[in-house]
């Protein structure tokens, strides 16, 4: 690991990577790499996961393509020298800003979107002009592998390297001293991320997760409110950090709810075979879920075929904060439906927990809608709408809290991979005598005035 680490560093040195049409062609190198093994990426995927070209499309690769597009585009204004103003104290002097890149970056990414959440942060960091090692999860074995393949074979391994592996590798990894890390994964494992970059003193970008409520009011347009959120839960078998973790609403408006979403799961049909569904990652995931689902409190669901590694979606009611399901993230397809009396009584539930890293709210109401989005701190979130946002690359995307820190997306994430070094460069042709000794009374008073006191 050290090795690898070290030819990057040279190959960084060597100040290639800070040429702005390097690293364009470079994020058009990998978008052409991508492009022409579609068919292998997707039978890849499906291998690990059952999930169709369709999906591994809009929810993959579709995004990958907008973030390389954007970068390649926008660069040159991303990475541009900024003139800030000079205060009287410098004069005669001008001040501006250089975006630099960091250096060399580790990225670890996640099983649950093996390709969009490893070459997502990937982009970012070649675009801001560092070298990338790599870390796919080894969870979805296929994937990996073809990652591997593809990038080392392509580029030059000084500069963008994959390391697969398991445990032993990525600590073997998060030994070294890399200038950033970028993590996406649990909280737990986030914690051992951090603790081995503060013994580097190594920046670090943590994007992890968390139960992100679903919060309807009353007069909120339910119908179309349950269609967005059913396809927002049950996407990708609801393995997504931004999932709607639980659903919170008025009594009044649950049975409405219930049979809403029950229909819309009906009529979507969710079924590998239909190609908007996938498996569960692993068998140790089917029995975790497993254990969360209450018999007596499925309304809708809770089918399990375990050899397939398949849970049918799930609808839970009467559920309370007290019960397993609502003790950890989910991660799955399962729907907890909680009630509540009062707005702030479902408000006091969601601040007695840790910051989510999306929060979702329902209303049609200005004032609640206001009250909600000011009262409740979460990563990111929507109205009348789920997961959508991190589609928009002007919104950066990141955590707060145990949820992560530090965000990306867009120039979000040429920022993140960046340091701004900040410049005063003085003219020669005069130079006041104000701040030298001998000291003065005179000349106290001097700057005093100067400064308005």
């Amino acid at each position: 690991m050290k090795a690898f680490i070290d030819q990057q560093r040279v190959f960084f040195n060597s100040n290639q990577t800070k040429d702005l049409n390097f690293r364009t062609e470079q994020l058009q190198k990998l978008k052409s790499l991508l492009l022409s093994n579609q068919n292998r990426l997707n039978e890849a995927i499906y291998a690990d996961f059952g999930k169709s070209p369709f999906e591994t499309f809009t929810n993959e690769f579709g995004l990958v393509f907008l973030d390389i597009d954007e970068a390649c585009r926008k660069l040159k204004k991303w990475a541009k020298r900024k003139r800030v103003r000079t205060n009287w104290v410098n004069f005669p002097a001008k001040s501006y800003i250089i975006p630099e890149p960091l250096g060399v970056s580790l990225i670890i990414g996640a099983w649950n979107y093996p390709y969009q959440l490893s070459l997502a942060p990937a982009i970012a960091a070649i675009a801001a002009g560092n070298t990338v090692i790599l870390k796919p999860s080894e969870l979805p074995s296929n994937t990996s592998r073809i990652l591997a393949e593809l990038i080392n074979n392509s580029f030059d391994p000084g500069f963008f390297r994959v390391v697969e592996g398991g445990v032993d590798e990525t600590s073997a990894l998060l030994e070294q001293r890399f200038d950033k890390i970028f993590f996406t994964g649990s909280t737990n494992v986030g914690r051992i991320v951090y603790q081995a970059a503060a013994k580097h003193l190594t920046p670090v970008t943590l994007e992890l997760g968390g139960k992100s409520p679903a919060i309807f009011t009353e007069g909120a347009n339910l119908k179309m409110g349950v269609k967005r959120l059913i396809w927002a839960k049950f996407l990708n078998s609801g393995q997504t950090c931004i999932a709607p973790d639980y659903v919170m609403l008025p009594k009044s408006m649950k049975d409405a709810f219930l049979k809403l979403a029950k229909a819309e799961i009906e009529q979507a049909g969710y079924s590998v075979e239909n190609g908007n569904y996938i498996r569960i990652i692993n068998d140790r995931n089917v029995e975790r879920l497993k254990k969360l689902i209450d018999k007596e409190k499925i309304y809708f669901g809770g089918e399990i075929r375990e050899e397939e590694r398949i849970i049918q979606p799930t609808l839970m009611h009467r559920v309370t904060f007290d019960d397993a399901v609502m003790q950890e993230e989910i991660f799955g397809p399962i729907l907890p439906v909680i009630t509540y009396e009062s707005l702030e009584e479902a408000i006091s539930e969601v601040k007695k927990r840790e910051k989510p890293l999306s929060c979702y709210v329902f209303t049609n109401d200005n004032s609640i809608k206001n009250k909600l989005l000011n009262e409740l701190s979460f990563g990111g979130g929507a109205v009348n709408e789920a997961i959508m946002h991190i589609s928009n690359s002007r919104l950066p995307f990141g955590g707060v809290g145990q949820s992560g820190m530090g965000s990306y997306h867009g120039e979000a994430g040429f920022k993140t991979f960046s340091h701004y070094k900040s410049v005063l460069e003085k003219a020669t042709w005069f130079e006041t005598k104000l701040k030298y000794p001998p000291y003065s009374e005179g000349k106290l008073k001097w700057i005093k005035r100067l400064m308005g006191l």
